[in-house]
């Protein structure tokens, strides 16, 4: 989502970074260029006057005039600043008794219902026990559609169809979470177009009868400023204690990320990364700007890494590695759990400095590459896969016609593979370590 932002951030430093010891005309100059960058990527204009003011007036003090390495204490202070118009990382308070209510709000179209089963399976990977509630009565497909997702996640779904009003749906859904002893209850509440009188009045009369313990609301981060006067209209109506952005993933310039914070004094609590019934994430504004400036995010990736990740299975495939077993069957495993940390362009922007070359990376270096690879993989017989010396002409040939690819691409894969064999056997002789190894056809 930032990406356009990142590129022109990182072209102001390497010009600082260009000049050696810096005057105040230079700072000057760089705080115009980030201004117009953060302005371009659709930050509040408030948001931009006040972080360009505090940063441009800890440029020109003696912390960067007089240091050794003055660009990078402008980034240092950059990122600081970023920091703190981001927040205080949001986290969810469920202390009391149970059932804890989380009441979700949010206009039409912004992804609630989905949220719901994502923040379910979170909580639920952290020993809650939830309990979702269709209280969207507008939206019969809302409905349907909640429940199909708690069928997928196998958490339960409380609903009572279109014919009740969502204030009693709530109060018998609650009463059914304490008999089934839910320790957390999420509603899933209607959403319109637009902002509108019965659609607030209702929340206010469902809020009065759940008492919820979290009032979040589902932003759609693509909307850009408009997530910021949504944000602002349900706080002041029903009290928000916190912020889930969607979609920021998409295409968006990411402002709405950087004024929401600033100007609701509402803290982001999660961010929707994805489609993914997994893709949701707390929200860490350190990481968050660190990804901002092009300097990765080392902690997020080692998280989705160990997620990913079998412990047992990696460390079985460590021994094999060692003594140079490497075969298709254990690659295609490896690669399978590597998609589950995310596409590749996602795991990309998450590795520092790599945003600065990602564009310079081949064509070919895509999730469309981790696909071809996998497909062939999958078009190979058990019996090749453990043992690649099978693959002759006429088998070549079947797997290219399987997998959608040609021979010369199987050919490319099977040559690759061969070398990494070669270099894992070499490695296991030198008593080197067995794991990290490159994905062939990936050039990196």
């Amino acid at each position: 989502m930032f990406e356009d932002l990142t590129a022109k951030l990182q072209g102001t430093f390497d010009r600082l970074a260009g000049k050696g010891k810096l005057n105040e005309n230079d700072v000057k100059t760089a705080m115009r260029e980030v201004k117009l960058a953060l302005l371009e990527a659709d930050v509040n204009f408030k948001v931009v006057k006040d972080l360009v003011a505090r940063i441009n007036e800890r440029c020109i003090g003696a912390e960067v005039m007089k240091s050794l390495t003055p660009a990078q204490q402008v980034i240092k202070i950059v990122n600081e600043e970023l920091i703190a118009i981001l927040g205080d990382p949001g986290k969810l308070d469920l202390s009391g008794t149970p059932p804890q209510v989380i009441m979700l709000v949010g206009l039409q179209g912004s992804g609630k219902t989905t949220t719901a089963a994502k923040l379910a399976s979170l909580l639920r990977k952290k020993k809650q026990r939830p309990l979702l509630v269709a209280a969207d009565i507008y939206r019969p497909a809302a409905i349907a559609q909640l429940e199909t997702l708690g069928k997928q996640l196998d958490i339960p779904v409380f609903s009572e169809g279109t014919a009740a009003a969502p204030p009693k749906i709530v109060a018998h859904a609650l009463r059914q979470a304490r008999q089934s002893a839910n320790t957390v209850v999420i509603l899933d509440t209607a959403g319109r177009l637009q902002i509108d009188e019965p659609m607030m009045r209702e929340l206010e009369q469902v809020k009065e009868r759940s008492h919820p313990a979290e009032i979040l609301l589902v932003a759609d981060a693509m909307t850009g400023q408009e997530a910021v006067n949504v944000a602002r209209e349900f706080h002041k109506r029903v009290g928000l204690t916190g912020l889930i952005l969607t979609k920021i993933d998409g295409d968006a310039r990411g402002g709405a990320a950087l004024s929401i914070r600033q100007v609701t004094g509402v803290p982001i609590k999660f961010t929707g990364t994805g489609e993914k019934l997994d893709a949701l994430e707390p929200f860490y504004p350190d990481r968050m700007a660190s990804r901002i400036l092009g300097m990765g995010d080392m902690l997020t990736l080692i998280e989705k890494a160990e997620q990913a990740f079998d412990k047992e299975e990696s460390a079985a495939l460590e021994k094999r590695l060692r003594k140079g077993e490497l075969d298709f069957e254990m690659f295609l495993s490896q690669l399978q759990q590597v998609k589950k940390m995310g596409s590749f362009s996602q795991i990309l922007d998450l590795i520092p400095g790599i945003s600065s070359i990602k564009n310079q990376l081949p064509q070919e270096v895509t999730d469309q590459q981790f696909k071809r690879i996998e497909a062939i993989i999958s078009s190979m017989t058990l019996a090749e896969r453990r043992n690649s010396r099978l693959l002759n002409a006429s088998r070549k040939r079947r797997i290219a016609r399987g997998s959608g690819t040609t021979v010369q691409e199987v050919n490319e894969l099977l040559s690759q593979f061969r070398q990494m064999q070669r270099m894992m056997k070499n490695l296991g002789k030198m008593g080197g370590r067995g794991g990290g190894f490159q994905i062939p056809g990936l050039p990196l």
